[in-house]
């Protein structure tokens, strides 16, 4: 087992990475930019290395900077969190080849599914269904391609290939519209990945978006802790999460969750990752694989009792999977409140100091935030502060407790999102379960 390791990132995922390295007696070291040397984690670890200005350009995203972090520390291996530079394949590649481990899948791993293109054909390899589309990458020829969204019928969505996080696509639903869209995105998907690959998808007018959590070990070991519904979402960007999914039954779980796991078993998958699907009428269709620990992964920990960090480390010290799929048993429901720091009606961000910080607390409740009394939250960074967690024993248990942690939350100085989430709460569709990713979105009026 490692004997200490480098913490590459900052928040709440950062504590939380701590947390689990303390349980498991190894060493840690906190790298930070020069506006969070205030933060939870950067006081408690063991070593901290200030790694550069505020910009993450010159701090979190400087792979040199967390490299040589690495080697003053003598630390063995480097976890890289979430975001940043957790899913770049040239950093995990660096990081192996200066001699430590990184705490994550191989870099060819992170190329292959990090392409929408090659991503959607290893899954169509593995038997994971996925959604009708062109099967590759757009030619230049306008006649083929028309030819090709008659045949997969419209609305169809146009994609780059390298996009993510809701940039790079756009929605087309007649032929008059297509070159021009095709033209569009490509030369946005060039201007921000740097690649102008686009395809083509058939566009799913009102589905739900489900994800599975995969774990796979280097001893071709591979199972699945279930699904997550993250279809509440505002401009692609989850707000609430829920584990299990309401409407997805043990059979349909069982034949989603083997696919995926066979699939990781076949492209040599290393550590946790996230098989991403929308759902409509009864079908899964493969939408992207996320190679990483997601920030939802405290709702799957509830319902299986999982530690999805620990097995992390262990996979990357080539230790094999702690569990079969045997193993893994769901117990009751779990929901997730992404805390932001912004108006909870414009969405701007309000970066400030939090002068009264009241965590909620009583059975079943979990809360994941770095944040404390008198903690001033930077204007450089994502603004999500905390991560509000409640299990139950049923979906409705687990609702009510929700309820009452977010009125007992208290996050004064600074505006936040607990207004939002206390009207999701009280909103009767979501309570009823099953709503789509449109949802939120129509009910905000935007």
């Amino acid at each position: 087992m490692f004997d200490k390791i480098v913490i590459a990132n900052r928040g709440e995922i950062a504590l939380r990475i701590l947390r689990c390295c303390k349980e498991m007696g190894i060493g840690t070291v906190a790298v930070h930019s020069s506006a969070d040397r205030d933060l939870k984690h950067v006081r408690l670890a063991d070593e901290s290395v200030c790694i550069g200005p505020a910009s993450s350009a010159e701090s979190y995203l400087n792979i040199p900077a967390l490299i040589s972090a690495a080697e003053v520390t003598d630390a063995m291996a480097i976890h890289p969190g979430y975001g940043f530079l957790a899913e770049n394949a040239d950093f995990a590649e660096r990081v192996e080849q200066s001699g430590f481990a990184f705490i994550g899948p191989r870099p060819e791993t992170i190329r292959l599914m990090g392409d929408k293109v090659s991503a959607i054909k290893a899954m169509k390899a593995s038997g994971v269904p996925c959604v009708p589309g062109s099967d590759g990458p757009l030619g230049d020829d306008p006649k083929i391609n028309v030819k090709m969204a008659q045949e997969i019928g419209y609305p169809i969505i146009i994609k780059a290939a390298a996009g993510g996080g809701g940039r790079g696509m756009r929605v087309v639903h007649s032929e008059a519209t297509l070159i021009n869209a095709i033209s569009l995105t490509r030369a946005e998907a060039q201007a921000t990945f740097g690649s102008d690959v686009v395809y083509m998808e058939k566009y799913l007018e009102n589905p739900r978006h489900i994800e599975f959590q995969v774990l796979a070990d280097q001893h071709g070991n591979a199972i699945h802790l279930a699904e997550r519904d993250c279809s509440m979402q505002r401009r692609h960007q989850k707000v609430v999460e829920e584990a299990p999914a309401p409407g997805i039954t043990p059979e349909m779980r069982s034949k989603i969750g083997g696919r995926c796991a066979e699939a990781c078993r076949k492209i040599g998958y290393r550590g946790a990752g996230t098989f991403e699907f929308l759902y409509e009428n009864g079908e899964f269709y493969f939408i992207e694989m996320n190679t990483r620990i997601q920030v939802e992964h405290p709702v799957t920990e509830m319902i299986t009792g999982v530690d999805l960090i620990k097995e992390q480390i262990r996979i990357a010290a080539d230790k094999k999977l702690s569990y079969t799929q045997d193993d893994i048993i769901i117990r009751g429901h779990t929901f997730e409140c992404r805390l932001n720091a912004e108006d909870p009606k414009t969405f701007m961000p309000s970066p400030g100091t939090i002068s009264q910080f009241h965590s909620p607390g009583g059975l079943g409740v979990r809360v994941d935030s770095h944040i404390y009394n008198g903690y001033c939250v930077p204007p450089y960074y994502d603004s999500m502060i905390g991560k509000l967690i409640v299990h139950g024993d049923s979906r409705e248990t687990a609702m009510a407790r929700m309820r009452t942690a977010l009125g007992e939350c208290i996050i004064e100085g600074i505006k936040t999102n607990i207004p939002l989430h206390q009207d999701i709460f009280n909103d009767a569709a979501f309570q009823a379960g099953g709503t789509n990713i449109h949802y939120l979105e129509k009910k905000l009026g935007l």
